[in-house]
């Protein structure tokens, strides 16, 4: 399918919009998880302001799509996107993480509008997903549930569990997506537990599985209305994506996975995505 020029630009405007956010919401001096955030913001761009059905004004309207940051740690980044829909007002976002804001370092659905489950005990978010996924069939409610995951995520147990659960009931309501950077807190996926590689692993679990450039917008919308038209298996985008995609010195980086910015690189990662 062909994607307008204007659709395509707006949607990268917004995924560098997103950057820009996580580096004001990270700020100076205090640890952030800029790696993740940057590499995932092109996807979270396209699911947030095309992809879903959702509603700020609504935020629990029984017929909404449903979006869980599985990689729970990278919550900043939802947290751009939900101020930039309009679930709160984007000058909060540099209070994150502050004590007793509704903005903290994992997500939590009791604090922050826009948030369907609390996450980041890593490996239990396409568990949840599937849940709700399959909560939605029985309630007849036709959409769908996405649900990001990391690569080093992807050594937890419970992810292929899931993974297993979600093609035995044929939930094609369900849509992972695989933020594969290659990089996790303490050095490369390979080096560490390697989960790859990682697209024969979702086939021979029963997935309908989709490799894309998770920065090539077309792409990933594509990946998106292909997964529409999967029935009876569920469908994982593997995303091939940069670690702090977007900011020059942290791309590629591990320590920039959960990084502190001085003055100097605070204004040069705003001077860049601006």
């Amino acid at each position: 399918m062909k994607y307008s020029k204007e659709l395509i630009d707006e949607l990268n405007q917004k995924a560098k919009k997103l950057r820009k956010d996580v580096v004001i919401s990270i700020g100076v001096g205090v640890a952030g998880h800029i790696g993740g955030s940057n590499s995932s913001a092109d996807i979270v761009s396209a699911l947030y302001f095309h992809k879903m059905k959702h509603d700020p004004k609504n935020p629990k309207m029984p017929d909404r799509d449903r979006f869980l940051l599985s990689k729970g740690h990278v919550a900043i980044l939802q947290y751009a996107a939900l101020a930039e829909s309009g679930y709160f007002p984007v000058e909060d976002l540099k209070k994150t993480k502050e004590i007793g804001f509704y903005l903290q370092g994992h997500p939590d659905v009791l604090k922050t509008p826009g948030i369907e489950a609390g996450t980041g005990s890593l490996g239990q978010g396409l568990s949840i997903g599937l849940g709700m996924a399959l909560g939605m069939k029985l309630d007849h409610i036709d959409r769908k549930v996405y649900v990001l995951v990391g690569d080093g995520e992807s050594a937890e147990g419970q992810i292929w569990e899931a993974a297993m659960a979600a093609s035995a009931f044929k939930a094609d309501n369900l849509v992972a997506i695989v933020d594969n950077n290659g990089l996790q807190a303490n050095g490369k996926v390979t080096d560490r537990f390697n989960s790859y590689p990682l697209i024969p692993k979702w086939e021979s679990f029963g997935w309908n599985v989709i490799e894309i450039d998770g920065h090539n917008m077309e792409e990933i919308l594509s990946a998106f209305d292909e997964a529409d038209m999967v029935k009876g298996k569920p469908t994982v985008i593997i995303a091939h994506t940069v670690k702090g995609k977007g900011v020059s010195f942290a791309e590629n980086v591990v320590g920039f996975h959960n990084g502190m910015l001085t003055e100097e690189n605070y204004a040069q990662a705003l001077k860049e995505l601006s």
